[in-house]
């Protein structure tokens, strides 16, 4: 009798049934409530995101085929094995537990935001005599006022430069400024008024704090006028100091409002968001008008599909967009969106007060959707130019190095350390759109037993917890998190040492290639490494050449500015915080009293006893750390 074996789960899940069958069945289970709800595929990914007013309907179309369908929702639909669901009270709900779970779980069918980083504001603090101006990202956790978003980091500096010549606020922390006993160098240049040894009193300093707020709130116009009577009156008295002090305020004032480029007269506090569509490409671009001002412009580029239309494209970013962020109070559109009422009420809800969508057809309004239109338009076309590029480089890389195909992620390895000191292992991902920096990953190398400088070592180190981490993360290779190539800085001793690390972990299907300089160690006369293959060299100037030189470069600057890091967190960290017992408290009265931390080691028994807080235990714990060492 022969016995026949049971079927593999993966047997199982091949054989399981998809598409529209599969969706009808679930309609019996289903009634009119809004919700959300998931298409999964046979090994149980999410294909899908979506939500509706009413589950059942929405599930119905899905359930039939339908010319009305696109081809990507047709794909959708025949990939289909399974569905999961989510009742809310209302569509607002729903709305926003579809933005949330399309960002956790990245479905493949699904409009994304792949870039989705905070943005700086500027914080002048309340919890200060006399406050500090200062850039600032992340949770709204310090007492102040907040002015905000602007785009990028680079248009925060701009303006915090501008506003330091015209306001003369400090930016120097309460640390600094409590320990100052003469003026710094932003005095000297006429950056700050010297608060911090009493070059200016506190109300005029609170004076000056107040204009400046008053500024970013858009009201220079009146902080102008006022400038201009004082400095007639200071030149009618014959302060002619002060008078041209004032002048120099009113020009950097004037600097900062024609710097800004854009200076709408009837949009106060919005957002103007413009989406450009191309060749299943899309970009969004996004002015941040606060206080009658601009702030600033990011593009950003949505995954999208070929057949996708805008509506669908602008109502996904809006909704994964300020997820994370407070809308403004008007959002000025490029397109219409399908559920605009909806998403307005969202956005409301969540910033406690109207949100208004608006698409103008004509007036200023419409002149600002236009400029942003053409910022998208280029942006893209510039990207995809370059995304042209970047794929010849990669199909360069496939038969250079005899891939089965151009590969879509790249990592490459460096490590950086000073005679094995502060070692640390740095890894660079580069794909389809260049660097993938948000990929970028660093190691602190923690091996004790390697010798110091043992690259071998620490490389095996690095590797190890990599391939590691892939393994626990990503066993089935189905999120993209595995390289289809790696580069590897050496010759063929570091190819082998590195094919034997991959093996210790199963893995021998991943090309690696040892990038080696050659006999003059010169950039352009690199040879390529690969296991069971002579080395070779490209052409001097093969565009694929400069493309591995690049990448090489920038493991290695990655390494090094990691190692940098490290090394100067390591010399400033204070000898006292290795001692059991020494708290805040302790090591302020410690450092308060002999001056700094070499101080205290070189201090007697007895002068560290006389420290008020310092037990006699305590004092001989200190000096015995010190005089052990």
């Amino acid at each position: 009798m022969t016995e026949t074996p049971e079927p593999t789960d993966s047997e199982n899940a091949a054989a399981a049934p998809v598409g529209h069958a599969v969706i009808y069945g679930y309609l019996k289970t289903l009634d009119a409530s809004p919700g959300v709800y998931r298409m999964l595929d046979r090994e149980s990914r999410v294909l899908y995101v979506g939500k509706a007013r009413n589950l059942r309907a929405r599930v119905s179309n899905y359930s039939r085929p339908s010319p009305q369908h696109s081809g990507r929702i047709a794909r959708m639909i025949s990939m289909t094995a399974s569905m999961m669901f989510l009742t809310t009270r209302t569509e607002t709900e729903a709305l926003l537990l579809e933005q949330n779970l399309i960002k956790q779980l990245k479905p493949k069918f699904n409009v994304l935001l792949r870039d989705d980083k905070s943005f700086p504001n500027i914080l002048v603090t309340h919890d200060h005599a006399f406050a500090q101006i200062k850039k600032h990202r992340g949770a709204k956790k310090e007492k102040g006022a907040y002015y905000g978003p602007f785009a990028s980091a680079g248009a925060v500096n701009r303006t915090l430069n501008q506003l330091q010549r015209v306001f003369l606020l400090r930016n120097c922390t309460d640390s600094m400024f409590s320990s100052r006993t003469r003026p710094c160098l932003q005095y000297q240049i006429k950056r700050c008024s010297g608060p911090c040894v009493g070059l200016i009193s506190e109300t005029d300093y609170a004076q000056t704090v107040h204009d400046a707020e008053r500024f970013l709130t858009g009201r220079s116009t009146e902080i102008q006028a006022r400038l201009a009577t004082d400095m007639q009156a200071a030149s009618e008295a014959m302060e002619f100091e002060r008078a041209a002090a004032l002048r120099d305020r009113i020009r950097a004032m004037t600097q900062v409002q024609s710097a800004q480029g854009i200076n709408p007269h009837n949009v106060d506090d919005a957002d103007i968001v413009a989406l450009h569509l191309e060749q299943g490409q899309a970009c969004v671009q996004v002015f941040f008008i606060r206080a009658g001002q601009n702030w600033g412009n990011r593009d950003f580029y949505p995954r999208v599909g070929a057949d996708v239309d805008a509506a669908e494209v602008l109502e996904a970013f809006l909704g994964q967009f300020y997820d994370t962020k407070d809308p403004p109070r008007q959002l000025i559109l490029s397109n219409e969106i399908e559920n605009a009422d909806l998403m307005a009420e969202a956005l409301s809800g969540k910033l406690g007060r109207k949100v208004e969508l608006l698409v103008p057809q004509r007036g200023e309004k419409a002149e600002l959707v236009d400029g942003a239109l053409r910022n998208a338009r280029e942006s893209l076309a510039r990207k995809m130019a370059e995304s042209a590029t970047q794929t010849k480089l990669l199909k360069g890389l496939e038969e250079a190095f005899d891939l089965p195909a151009p590969p879509q992620r790249i990592e490459v390895y460096d490590n950086s350390h000073i005679q094995g000191t502060n070692a640390v292992g740095g890894m660079i991902v580069a794909g389809p759109d260049g660097f993938m920096k948000n990929s970028y990953r660093k190691f602190n190398i923690k091996g004790e037993d390697l010798v110091p400088g043992d690259d071998f070592g620490m490389m095996k180190e690095v590797l190890h917890r990599r391939f590691k981490r892939l393994q626990t993360e990503d066993p089935d290779r189905s999120k993209g998190m595995w390289p289809d190539l790696l580069l590897i800085d050496g010759g063929a001793g570091q190819v082998s040492a590195v094919e034997q690390i991959m093996a210790e972990h199963g893995v021998q299907d991943i090309p690696m290639v040892g990038v080696a300089k050659g006999v003059d160690r010169d950039a352009g006369k690199e040879e390529f490494h690969r296991t069971g293959k002579r080395p070779f060299a490209l052409r001097h100037n093969d565009p694929v050449l400069y493309f591995v030189q690049r990448m090489r470069d920038e493991a290695h600057r990655f390494a090094i500015g990691t190692h940098r890091a490290k090394r100067a967190k390591s010399n400033m960290k204070n000898p006292l915080d290795d001692i059991a017992g020494v708290g805040a408290a302790r090591k302020r009265a410690l450092l308060a009293h002999f001056g700094s931390a070499k101080a205290v080691g070189r201090a007697n028994l007895a002068d560290l006893k006389a420290v008020d807080g310092v037990s006699e235990g305590l004092a001989q714990k200190v000096y015995d750390f010190f005089h052990e060492k």
